[in-house]
């Protein structure tokens, strides 16, 4: 596992993850599965589709967790609305 990935789900993140907490990690996850740090040219657009597949696939989790003592995002997300 990437040591540099952090949890991202409450209570160990304060906050909700935001887009670019969410892309860091992805993009560390795709770094470490394929071994590249910089993918050349021609591995650029499938190196960047994976980091895009895999930001959406971790929103999509956090976004459905529930979490012990928290209310879960989507009644957070319905009491805001007017």
């Amino acid at each position: 596992m990437c040591r540099s990935i952090k949890t991202l789900r409450p209570p160990v993140l304060p906050d909700e993850a935001t887009e670019e907490d969410i892309h860091a990690a992805a993009l560390q996850y795709v770094r470490k599965v394929s071994g590249f740090r910089a993918p050349a040219a021609r591995n650029r657009e499938v190196f960047d589709a994976a980091v895009a597949a895999v930001a959406r696939a971790t929103a999509e989790l956090l976004g459905g967790l529930e979490v012990r003592g928290q209310v879960p995002r989507t009644v957070t997300e319905a009491r805001r609305r007017p």
